[in-house]
């Protein structure tokens, strides 16, 4: 009942400006993460570390910047990569890099600074090596711990949701 009455008193003119400045700012930041997405040659030029194996370089919660340039990856050059079956990206340092030579397709060994052994035990079984196509990008740049939030967002579930419905009952009901 209190719902109806504030809709009364706001109007219906103010409750749909309310929706389309909400869906404005939403598509605003899809164009932007897509813009984002053309330039840096990447399908995500944001990623977020969510483990410790990249530490001492990348700790948990830091939020890296990706790009994807066409020159041929080099070892020692921290890459973030997707395998076919694994929905999760992973940040890790090229160890080897093998260059076919009549093909000049990469292929590449990884590792976790923080591991002990490469990488070849998460990669696709009797996959020994990742393919430059499964590369989402390399890391230019690291904001650290500025993802965190969204690390939270992840483990505890219910904050994310407590979160967002705070989120829409106060944009709903607010006055500006």
């Amino acid at each position: 009942m209190e719902f109806l009455s504030q809709a009364k008193k706001f109007g219906v003119r103010s409750l749909l400006l309310q929706g389309l400045t909400f869906l404005s700012v939403l598509t605003s930041a899809f164009m932007i993460w897509k813009g984002l997405s053309l330039f840096t040659n990447s399908e995500s030029p944001v990623v977020v570390v969510l483990s410790g194996s990249m530490k001492p370089a990348y700790d948990r919660g830091d939020i890296l910047f990706l790009h994807n340039g066409f020159s041929p990856i080099e070892v020692g050059e921290v890459v973030v990569y997707k395998l076919n079956d694994k929905p999760i990206p992973i940040v890790h340092r090229v160890m080897k890099v093998h260059t076919e030579s009549e093909s000049g397709e990469q292929y590449l060994l990884t590792k976790g600074d923080n591991n002990n052994a490469d990488d070849r035990g998460l990669y696709n079984p009797g996959q020994m090596w990742i393919q430059r196509n499964e590369i989402i990008g390399r890391v230019k740049g690291f904001v650290p711990y500025a993802g965190m939030g969204t690390i939270w967002m992840n483990d505890y579930p219910y904050l994310k949701s407590v979160l967002l419905g705070t989120l829409c009952v106060l944009s709903l009901f607010s006055n500006d």
